[in-house]
C-alpha cells in the first residue's frame, strides 16, 4: 500500500555525520510530520558512492511503498553534477545527486521518471552557498514529495546517469568478487552469493586483495569461529564476508571496501565405487 501525502515516510542516508543531518531534519520536519524522517546510516564512508548505492539498496527496499529515500554521498557537490529525483514504479522517490547512487534502489523498485531539480522550485530556504546540497535542495525536495507537491513541478525531465554495481564471477572450485561494504565491526562484506559457497564446516581458500592466500573455516556463527579467529561466513546481505569474532578482519588483513577477494573450494567429485562403462564386454 502507498502512503499518501503528509504520511510518507522519509529515510536519510549520507556520509555527512550526524551533525549535518541534522540540518537536514531540521528542514523536513517543517513540512513532515514528527517521526516519519528515519535515519538509516550517517557513517558511510565519505565519497564511497558505490558502497553507498550497494548499502542503500539493501537497505530502503525494505520499507513501505511510497516512501522517499534521500541519499547524499555527493562528492560533486556544487560542481556540474545535477541534483536529482526520480519516481518508482512502486511510488516511492528518490532524491539525491546525479553520481549513480540512486540507480541500484531505482532499479530495484522499478524507475519511472526523474527530474532535474531546480531550486526555486523548491519552497525552502534560500541556498547557502555551494557545499551542503543536503540541507539546501534534497531536503526541501524530500519535504516537498512528501507532502504531494507532484514531482514534474520540481524541475525538468533528465535521464539519470548509471551506476553499475561489481558483478561477481563463478568459477570451478571457486569464485571471484569484490568487498562491497565494511560494517560497524569489521566484517568484509563481499558481493558473492553465499549460496555458492560449501556449507559450514568446509575449508575455504581465501585471498584478500594482494594478500596471500589463506585457508579459513566456512562457518554458521561467529560463536562457532571462537573468539579472535577468522572466517567465512553467509552475511545478512545474502552474500559472503570474512570475519574475525570479536575483532576486526579489515584491520587484521589491512583491506577496505573495493578490494578483490577470491574463495577458493574443492570441486565436487563423483562418489567412488564402480562406475559404468559404455564399451562392449569381450566374450
Amino acid at each position: 500500500m502507498v502512503r499518501g501525502p503528509g504520511r510518507r515516510l522519509v529515510t536519510l542516508s549520507t556520509d555527512i555525520g550526524v551533525a549535518y543531518a541534522a540540518q537536514m531534519k531540521a528542514v523536513l520536519l517543517r513540512s513532515v510530520a514528527a517521526g516519519t524522517v528515519v535515519d538509516l546510516a550517517h557513517d558511510i564512508p565519505a565519497h564511497a558512492v558505490r558502497e553507498a548505492a550497494f548499502l542503500v539498496r539493501a537497505m530502503a527496499e525494505g520499507f513501505p511503498a511510497g516512501s522517499v529515500h534521500v541519499v547524499v554521498v555527493d562528492p560533486g557537490v556544487g560542481g556540474r553534477r545535477a541534483p536529482i529525483a526520480i519516481r518508482c514504479r512502486d511510488g516511492s522517490y528518490l532524491v539525491g545527486p546525479d553520481n549513480g547512487v540512486l540507480l541500484p534502489l531505482a532499479e530495484r523498485l522499478g524507475r519511472r521518471k526523474a527530474v532535474r531539480l531546480e531550486p526555486g522550485r523548491l519552497g525552502g530556504p534560500d541556498r547557502v552557498g555551494t557545499t551542503f546540497d543536503g540541507r539546501d535542495v534534497f531536503a526541501p525536495a524530500a519535504a516537498a514529495l512528501a507532502t504531494g507537491v507532484p514531482l514534474q513541478r520540481l524541475g525538468r525531465p533528465i535521464e539519470p546517469l548509471g551506476l553499475d554495481l561489481p558483478a561477481p564471477l563463478r568459477e570451478p572450485g571457486g569464485s571471484r568478487g569484490e568487498v562491497v561494504h565494511v560494517d560497524h565491526f569489521g566484517n568484509l562484506v563481499t558481493n558473492v552469493p553465499t549460496d555458492w559457497a560449501p556449507p559450514p564446516g568446509s575449508l575455504v581458500r581465501v585471498r584478500l586483495g594482494r594478500g596471500p592466500m589463506r585457508t579459513l573455516r566456512r562457518t554458521a556463527s561467529y560463536e562457532a569461529l571462537g573468539p579472535g579467529r577468522a572466517g567465512v561466513l553467509g552475511s545478512s546481505f545474502g552474500s559472503l564476508e570474512v570475519a574475525v569474532a570479536e575483532g576486526r578482519a579489515d584491520r587484521r588483513f589491512r583491506v577496505r571496501s573495493g578490494a578483490a577477494v577470491r574463495f577458493s573450494w574443492p570441486v565436487a567429485r563423483p562418489p567412488r565405487g564402480r562406475v559404468n562403462s559404455t564399451r562392449p564386454r569381450r566374450r
